[in-house]
């Protein structure tokens, strides 16, 4: 009679978002660079174009000395700023921060500075177009939430500082916001882009190491296996046992040198190569001819489950038994079966060593797979071999499921 024992956890989530702590990015150079130094070029621009109104102008101010005053301090946090902003370092959010400030109070005092006549025919303050400096340094620090705070804080202080409404001030706006929004975009995008190259080269210089250590495995280790694989063979009596775990280790070590890096810190791995490395003479392994891709805490967490399942085969079915590995990928879900043709458990031996406080099934496979959020199902009779059919839903579809029944349910309303 066959005993079936299942396992279902309640957990929300199948699996488990891939934590990366102490990841370190390769020393790639910032996809923002570019970004910086148009900035920089932006504001030289804006300061010359502003010093040509001042120099026009300056008879007419109500404060020449003040319009004077607000004209130097431009040109030194202009200098300033481009020194800061051209090294890594000093492209900080504190510096950003201090730079809207510091150009928000000198549009500020351009108030006392025009005339009411000025003001009226709306000839440009001191600052003019260099305010929008701030603009561009925030949406390249910030992505698009800072630039369009920027703009939108900019185009405020014109309407605070004038007093009235026309049509050139509402194109400012505009114009405000839109370099804060595509300038922000294209700050988050280079950002993007940067990371992604740097996995790249994690992975180019993992794939290296792997081929490295594969040439020495091969001109050595794999060698003497091989070497003592056939010899053994040759001998026979326990010499011909030595031969069959030489012969494993050999296959095992294959697998591993020839399957791809998994992306340390990565968000996904492939099940189905790990798997493949646990193949040996006495342990089929099946699995689709595609990726099987999952967060690496899930794949590691069902590769230590098999591993765990195939010891229990060898510590207690003894050397004749057989193991298959059976990996199906059904896309809402992953079904692994590991089943072997060994003499079964016996009724209450599982309970037994629960109870002896014995942890090997009862915390490394059933255990394991209840974190993950799936199920597990034990299928056992004396003599009959046993099978551990683990299914796992995937995020995605434990998601869609949750939102689509979210939504029936408010439709019943």
């Amino acid at each position: 009679m066959w005993r079936t024992l299942t396992t279902v956890s309640g957990s929300e989530h199948a699996t488990p978002r891939g934590n990366t702590p102490g990841e370190r990015d390769e020393p790639v150079p910032d996809g923002r660079i570019p970004l910086w130094r148009a900035h920089n070029g932006l504001r030289v621009m804006a300061l010359v174009y502003a010093f040509t109104w001042f120099c026009i102008l300056l008879p007419d101010y109500r404060s020449p000395v003040a319009a004077s005053a607000i004209m130097a301090v431009m040109v030194c946090w202009t200098a300033f700023t481009i020194w800061r902003y051209s090294k890594p370092s000093g492209r900080t959010k504190t510096l950003v921060l201090l730079d809207q400030a510091v150009t928000m109070t000198l549009f500020g005092l351009c108030y006392f500075v025009l005339t009411e006549h000025q003001m009226d025919q709306g000839l440009p303050t001191v600052v003019t177009i260099w305010h929008a400096s701030m603009v561009t340094a925030a949406a390249v620090r910030c992505g698009i939430p800072g630039g369009v705070a920027s703009g939108a804080a900019a185009a405020a202080a014109n309407f605070a500082m004038r007093g009235y409404i026309d049509a050139n001030m509402w194109m400012d706006t505009v114009l405000h916001l839109a370099i804060g929004l595509l300038l922000g975009l294209a700050s988050e995008t280079a950002k993007r882009s940067t990371q992604r190259l740097a996995r790249a080269l994690r992975t180019e210089a993992a794939t290296a190491e792997r081929e490295r250590l594969a040439r020495d495995i091969h001109d050595s280790v794999l060698q003497v296996l091989s070497r003592v694989r056939r010899r053994g063979g040759e001998l026979g009596g326990e010499a011909a046992e030595l031969a069959t775990l030489a012969g494993e280790q050999e296959t095992a070590l294959r697998n591993l040198i020839s399957t791809g890096p998994a992306e340390r810190g990565g968000t996904s791995t492939d099940l189905a190569a790990r798997l493949r490395v646990l193949a040996g003479t006495r342990v089929n392994v099946s699995v689709p001819a595609t990726e099987v891709t999952l967060p690496a805490e899930t794949v590691s967490a069902l590769f230590s489950v098999t591993s765990e399942a195939l010891q229990n085969v060898e510590d207690h079915a003894g050397p004749e038994a057989h193991t298959w590995v059976l990996l199906e990928d059904l896309g809402s879900e992953v079904v692994l079966s590991i089943r072997d043709n060994g003499p079964g458990i016996p009724e209450g031996r599982l309970e037994e060593a629960a109870t002896a406080g014995r942890m090997g099934v009862a915390q490394s496979i059933r255990g394991r797979v209840e974190s993950l959020g799936g199920s597990i199902t034990l299928d056992t009779s004396v003599g009959e071999g046993t099978e551990w059919e683990i299914r796992l839903t995937r995020a995605d579809s434990r998601e869609n499921e949750h939102a689509h029944g979210g939504e029936r349910a408010r439709g019943k309303h």
